[in-house]
């Protein structure tokens, strides 16, 4: 390494009490385990009620991730609405609600519309006060759904992402994918334009 001029030398300091520094987590199965009988415990308290509140599918931000669906923190008001909820009502019978979370797409709003739907037929309300029968099980609470021992209720059905080799068709060699997208980058760009002469043709065949 060269040095120029009257510059100090450079300082090394390879000798650091690294170690002194270094954090372990050595105990992560134990935590798991305290974790999970704490849950069975609870389960086994609150029966037959489920463990948790129902939460929305949501699509999570930027490019890279969005493509996935995962579950969000509650539903909107007009995804309840939708599905004729109230908002007092869902807090009632387990539904978590985001006041912040907006529907930015028909394809979002139908599909929790649809999980609030499912979770209804589902769902079984016991009166306030009634004590519940020994055969009532965690089961009879969500009818069909097995969620004694699972964190999330209703858990995502996740597609897969493997798209399996097969022939090319006819009908793939005719189209050409460049072309789609270079009409549509077009017809993007002209969009206004079109809109703006046809306006003007028309306007011109009124006059005439």
């Amino acid at each position: 390494m060269a040095i120029r001029g009257q510059h100090a030398v450079p300082n090394a300091h390879f000798r650091k009490y690294w170690q002194k520094y270094v954090r372990t987590w050595l105990n992560q199965a134990g935590r798991a385990k305290s974790r999970r009988v704490l849950r069975q415990k609870k389960v086994a308290k609150i029966a037959p009620r489920p463990l948790g509140l129902l939460r929305p599918a949501v699509h999570p931000p930027t490019v890279r991730y969005n493509f996935k669906t995962r579950i969000g923190r509650g539903f909107t008001f007009q995804e309840l609405k939708k599905a004729k909820i109230s908002k007092a009502e869902a807090k009632n019978i387990g539904i978590a609600v985001d006041h912040r979370r907006r529907n930015k797409c028909e394809e979002s709003l139908a599909l929790n519309t649809a999980r609030l739907e499912e979770y209804k037929q589902k769902l079984m309300v016991f009166p306030r006060g009634q004590k519940v029968k020994k055969g009532d099980t965690a089961k009879s609470a969500l009818k069909g759904a097995k969620l004694t021992t699972c964190k999330i209720i209703l858990p995502l059905k996740k597609a897969s992402l493997r798209v399996r080799a097969r022939a090319i068709t006819a009908e793939d060699k005719a189209s050409s994918a460049y072309k789609t997208l270079r009409k549509a980058r077009t017809d993007k760009k002209m969009f206004g334009r079109r809109l703006k002469r046809a306006a003007d043709k028309a306007a011109a065949a009124k006059q005439k």
